[in-house]
């Protein structure tokens, strides 16, 4: 019998109009809480369907609000995994049997503040996160150097009830060593939540990951959220959530601009197939690629 895990992405808008400078408390509550609502019932359609791990777009409670250069929104962060997004999830993925990958906004007791994603087991425990390594400045509207430290938990690989998972946030899929460290580590599925608009990265969307998943041997599932966020108009988020395979063949795909649930059955037995033929990982000259670390 073929090792086969359902997996599934959510892609999903935010609707509410954001607060310029997030000095309306209650206007962040209210977009968290609409997004909250939103993915529990996204994490109940996907129990029907019989997915066990299921992973949301980056920073999924909130808006993108790091479109706004000004430092603001600490509000819609919290400690993990301490704080009640997790905990709420933490029930959502017991009471459903699925593992559940949540990119949220992270906040230390320190005052520290990371881009970040829990993971949570079938059985509601709390396995760990992961913090973006890789920390953005791109003009026009992506200031996450003024938001997030750069991650401190290098790359690590949970064991979950269905499969070996690591995640790579967004801007993180433009390096190609944090993807190989992850399949070294043992990863078979990768998770890439995302968001990112039209005319800056779509041209590589659908480049880098096969190519990474391909290099690695290992699935790959990307998301990217949907629509345009007030108030500040930095482009469409474009949607186009996908699976792909070890052979960097994208296998599930989900549309440009609905709200959508893609649920895909990925054979984890193809990774050894994969492996066993193209032997990258037999191959690697590390001795070779000391000039790759220095500063």
């Amino acid at each position: 019998m073929p090792r086969t895990v359902r997996c599934g992405l959510t892609q999903v808008k935010n609707d509410v109009v954001a607060p310029l400078g997030g000095s309306d408390k209650a206007t962040i509550e209210k977009i968290a809480k609409a997004m909250m609502d939103k993915h529990l019932k996204l994490v109940d359609e996907a129990g029907k369907k019989g997915v066990q791990i299921l992973c949301f777009q980056e920073l999924f409670n909130g808006p993108y609000f790091c479109a706004e250069q000004q430092p603001c929104w600490y509000d819609l962060a919290e400690e993990i995994p301490n704080g009640p997004t997790v905990k709420a999830m933490q029930e959502a993925a017991k009471k459903n049997n699925m593992v559940l990958v949540v990119p949220m906004y992270e906040k230390e007791q320190t005052g520290v503040y990371y881009n970040t994603a829990a993971v949570i087991d079938a059985d509601g425990t709390y396995l760990g996160k992961y913090r973006k390594s890789h920390i953005p400045q791109v003009n026009p509207g992506f200031w996450e150097k003024f938001y997030f430290r750069p991650g401190n938990l290098g790359y690590p690989v949970f064991e979950t009830r269905f499969a070996k998972v690591g995640v790579y946030i967004c801007y993180d899929r433009h390096f190609p060593e944090g993807a190989r460290a992850l399949g070294l580590n043992g990863a078979e599925v990768v998770f890439n939540p995302s968001a990112t608009v039209a005319g800056l990265s779509e041209y590589l969307w659908k480049l880098e990951q096969p190519a990474h998943a391909a290099a690695n041997g290992y699935f790959i599932g990307a998301i990217n959220r949907i629509g345009t966020e007030a108030p500040w108009g930095i482009g469409e988020f474009y949607g186009s959530s996908y699976f792909c395979n070890p052979r960097g063949e994208i296998v599930a795909q989900a549309s440009r601009d609905k709200e959508e649930l893609l649920v895909a059955d990925l054979n984890l037995d193809q990774i050894e197939e994969v492996r066993n033929t193209w032997q990258f990982y037999r191959d690697r000259r590390p001795e070779t690629y000391a000039e790759l670390v220095k500063l």
